[in-house]
């Protein structure tokens, strides 16, 4: 079935889409387009949307907007938007009363004509899933890049081929109930993330699962065999599964010794990459190499893996060194939303930052990152929602010297930010790795790096 097809056999149902996000938006122009009875429901006000909201209004979309979108979703078929998880009592509710839920991108799955690699995990998920296209690139493959990063795909679905890969980054919210599985299934680890929309840790992990419950016996899934959660995952396999280890040898899959990346195939281990050859810092890139090199290995060599280790540098927001003043680097690590992001940046580093950190309350515990500070950090400048949780983290941090680390509180970014550089020093680095989501001051991680780049490329 294609998407025309597809949109053929709705047109009889009353269609709810919630969100007129970017994801959803080519969605609900092609139902518009085909004719469907489509309500597009979304928190935002008219006034907010602009004149998005009189184009919609054009193409023939109802609209339900504000706080009390989600009060009568009275649909046969109901698109869910990922921030709207589907234990949401009205969604449910709406379920209970016979409506099909889904989402764009579990259509995209079920229309999609060609191979499917997918990424997920709480760390590390857009550099590993960046790594994979490029890897396919360098190989000669057609990529198209989509899910968190690049564009929706759904709509591209009629120009793909067979030959071609979907490499797609997800979310547990895009994943959450989703009934369809890649091709090849990543998952790079698993910590505590998303508990203000998730009703337990244990939720979150259900969701992550959902990448591969779904895979065929000729799929692939591919786990960290150095974090107890994914590792634990192993017996749940469907298809192949591939591993990868910093820590141990493996049986299939990669691993890391004595400086040298190793494959390990039908018992037989052969070096692949040297780790000196990776130009992005940290060991918790070696990880994301070691699954990229496991998503890519039936699709891809030794050649290909080298060249983008040698030529990569890195993704935006990521550890991205935006420029030297005054004898100080200053480093956008804005993508780091949750204490372990900032903690594996902490550790890429030979030397010790002036830290900015602190946003959006995801309700985690910032005491590993407070133990982590000690002896990491020359300063902390902490601003948003999360800053006197990290600041009581780290105070409370066994070993915390006041001397040593001192702790500043701003109310606003910007100040937070003017305030680092002005007590960086020649030698120094400032580092903005806010371990916390954007949301209280920003769209999203993008947003805020895009921000942070700007005040920085502005002082003189």
């Amino acid at each position: 079935m294609n998407l025309n097809e597809y949109i053929a056999s709705v047109r009889s149902r009353r269609i709810g889409v919630i969100g007129a996000g970017v994801s959803n938006r080519p969605l609900i122009e092609a139902l518009c387009r085909g004719g469907c009875d489509v309500t597009v429901c979304d928190r935002a006000e008219k006034s907010a949307l602009g004149a998005y909201a009189a184009e919609l209004e054009a193409m023939g979309a109802k609209l339900v907007l504000g706080e009390g979108y989600l009060d009568n979703l009275d649909f046969d078929l109901i698109f869910r938007t990922p921030g709207v998880l589907p234990h949401t009592p009205q969604l449910a509710a709406a379920k209970a009363r016979g409506a099909e839920i889904t989402s764009e991108m579990e259509l995209f799955f079920r229309l999609c004509p060609c191979r499917t690699i997918a990424v997920t995990g709480s760390d590390g998920k857009t550099t590993t899933t960046t790594l994979i296209a490029e890897i396919l690139r360098t190989e000669g493959y057609k990529v198209w890049l989509g899910g968190n990063i690049g564009n929706p795909l759904l709509t591209e679905t009629a120009d793909m081929s067979p030959d071609d890969f979907a490499v797609l980054e997800l979310s547990s919210f895009q994943l959450d109930c989703m009934s369809c599985s890649p091709d090849v299934a990543i998952i790079t680890n698993v910590s505590p993330n998303h508990l203000d929309k998730h009703p337990s840790y244990e939720d979150y992990i259900d969701a992550k699962k959902n990448i591969f419950l779904n895979q065929r016996p000729d799929s692939v899934l591919v786990l960290n065999a150095d974090n107890a959660v994914t590792s634990a995952m192993a017996p749940l396999a469907k298809g192949r599964l591939r591993m990868f280890s910093r820590r141990e040898r493996v049986g299939d899959g990669f691993y890391a010794e004595d400086g040298t990346i190793y494959e390990a195939r039908g018992g037989e281990s052969s070096a692949m990459v040297l780790e000196e050859e990776i130009r992005i810092p940290g060991k918790h890139n070696v990880e994301n190499y070691m699954a990229a090199f496991c998503a890519t290995a039936d699709f891809a060599g030794r050649k290909a893996w080298r060249t983008v280790a040698k030529n990569f540098t890195g993704v935006e927001h990521r550890l991205e060194l935006v420029r030297t003043l005054r004898g100080v680097d200053y480093y956008n690590d804005s993508i780091a939303s949750s204490p372990t992001r900032t903690i594996a940046g902490l550790m890429a580093f030979d030397r010790k930052p002036v830290l900015i950190a602190g946003g959006y309350d995801k309700n985690l515990d910032y005491t590993p990152l407070g133990e982590a500070a000690i002896g990491r950090v020359t300063a902390m400048f902490l601003t948003g929602a999360t800053a006197e949780k990290i600041r009581a983290a780290v105070t409370g941090a066994p070993g915390y010297d006041a001397a040593e680390l001192p702790v500043f509180m701003y109310d606003d970014f910007d100040d937070a930010v003017r305030a680092a550089s002005e007590y960086a020093q020649a030698g120094d680095m400032v580092l903005l790795s806010p371990a916390s989501a954007s949301f209280d001051h920003f769209k999203n991680f993008a947003e805020r790096g895009e921000h942070f780049k700007k005040l920085v490329r502005e002082m003189d």
